[in-house]
């Protein structure tokens, strides 16, 4: 059994014991938060689209951790000009564990 969830402004295929990284999101680890935005659910055969959302459909998840991801490094340059600019940045991510999808 899959769903798919609109989770921080992207959407995600997830299955139930999955470990997910997903954009900060409020709340503390070992916090407990549901997602009423399911796209999708599929249970073997039996696949059901909402429009656009699934209005019974629910994804509850447990919050294991906030962190940062792996540092990006940005740099410009233009070339016989003295233009060089190099910024770097790290993305806040929250690390999440599937527990249930409900229909």
């Amino acid at each position: 059994m899959y769903a798919i969830v609109n989770i921080a402004g992207q959407q995600f295929k997830v299955e139930e014991g999955q470990k997910l990284y997903v954009h900060r999101l409020a709340g503390e680890a070992g916090e407990k938060i549901s997602f009423d935005e399911v796209l999708l659910v599929a249970n073997g055969d039996k696949v059901n689209v909402g429009t656009p959302n699934l209005g019974d459909a629910r994804v509850e998840a447990t919050i294991l951790d906030h962190l940062k991801d792996d540092k990006v490094i940005v740099f410009k340059k233009k070339r016989r000009q003295g233009y060089k600019v190099k910024k770097g940045h790290r993305q806040y991510l929250s690390q999440l564990m599937i527990d249930k999808i409900s229909v």
